[in-house]
């Protein structure tokens, strides 16, 4: 078995998954390193369903990658043979001057998509699980849905294997340095050498990248699925994929599928941040489950049914939010892929695309400049020292 490769990524998951599958189908030999399953339950795409939506309060922006994400998704399907993307319609909602509604519609207005206003009681009329103040205001945009994350990493990744890549779970990367104008990975099991490195590990970006480590913040999410006592009113044809500001925080909800339950979060949750061994060792409880209980009675009261399943994930943030997509500010021949603070997932089949402009020619034709990470005003370590546990 040889032991260089054209580009190595480390993280296999969400983003790292569409990476290795864009480099392989374009000749380039890949190796794709994953520290535990692939798929697996303990970084941050994983959770049975992931918003997607093109209404986007984040930055206008993203508008445009995610037309590009969407018809990847579908090449993606084509190529798999299986449905990944359902479309619900999206609510982005909020009291009136809200940054959730008005971003969301200003996002609609710069890019021409279809959407309607709605107050919370023409919401409540058409989609009667929703119960927010007849004076929230929503935007309804018809193209939002739910992606399956756990499957779509299986696709990249059967898609990858497919055109040539090499794909390895359970194997931690240790470290890895600069080799000439190449790299050097090492793992528990060997040393890797490649022309060049994407680094996309999620939660542990900030042990693989020095120039990372002061600006990236990972954070401990919970998410609970909660029985309904009207399932009708909240499966996918009548609950369409939702993301609300509200007085307690922002919370986001995805109907029935999968395994029972409607879906909910919190951003920033509880806001615990520290090392993601740490923060994702902790097991659900109740003073998780009650920061989902108290918006679900209060908000959709048809679902206040028992809790069937508390899950924990790790979101990693930056500063602004925003992700981080660039190369290494003194090492070209390595890209950056993550942080992506919460919202990233939808995006993974475009970053994919993205990260192997970038790795095969250090440039892409993707507008990418809200995530350079020079914004961030980084400093770190010595460059190219990366004590590593990637994700």
């Amino acid at each position: 078995m040889s032991h260089h490769f054209d580009v190595i990524v480390v993280g296999v998951g969400g983003m790292g998954s569409a990476a290795c599958y864009h480099l392989a189908r374009r000749g380039v030999r890949t190796l794709g390193l994953e520290r535990y399953g692939i798929p697996h339950p303990f970084g941050s795409s994983h959770g049975e369903t992931r918003i997607i939506r093109l209404a986007y309060c984040e930055h206008p922006d993203y508008v445009v990658l995610l037309r590009r994400a969407f018809t990847l998704w579908r090449e993606l399907e084509t190529v798999a043979d299986e449905r990944l993307l359902h479309v619900t319609g999206s609510i982005d909602a909020g009291a009136p001057g809200s940054w959730v509604f008005e971003g969301s519609v200003r996002s609609c207005i710069e890019h021409g998509l279809d959407h309607e206003i709605l107050d919370g009681a023409e919401l409540h009329r058409r989609h009667p699980g929703y119960r927010f103040p007849d004076d929230t205001m929503a935007c309804f945009q018809p193209d939002g849905g739910f992606l399956l994350p756990e499957r779509c990493i299986v696709a990249h990744a059967e898609a990858a294997l497919a055109a040539g890549a090499e794909v390895h779970g359970h194997e931690p990367v240790i470290g890895w340095e600069p080799d000439g104008s190449g790299v050097a990975v090492r793992t528990e099991r060997a040393t890797y050498r490649a022309d060049r490195l994407v680094l996309s590990a999620g939660a542990w970006m900030g042990q693989l990248a020095a120039p990372l480590a002061p600006v990236v913040v990972p954070e401990r999410q919970v998410r609970g699925w909660f029985q309904p006592l009207e399932p009708a009113l909240f499966g996918p044809a009548r609950f369409p994929v939702f993301n609300v500001e509200v007085d307690s925080g922002r919370f986001y909800g995805v109907p029935i599928f999968g395994i029972p339950g409607v879906k909910l979060g919190r951003y920033h949750h509880r806001g615990q941040t520290g090392v993601p061994e740490q923060l994702r060792a902790e097991e659900p409880g109740p003073e998780d489950e009650l920061v989902l209980r108290q918006f679900i009675d209060r908000y959709l009261p048809r679902a206040t049914g028992p809790t069937l399943s508390l899950r924990t994930c790790l979101f990693t943030n930056t500063a602004d939010e925003h992700f981080v997509v660039d190369l290494h500010p003194e090492l070209p021949q390595v890209v950056l892929a993550s942080p992506c603070s919460g919202h990233g997932f939808k995006f993974a089949s475009v970053i994919g695309e993205v990260l192997a402009d970038l790795a095969t020619s250090g440039g892409t034709r993707h507008a990418i400049e809200l995530f350079r990470l020079n914004r961030l005003q980084a400093v770190g370590g010595p460059a190219g020292q990366g004590a590593a546990q990637s994700s």
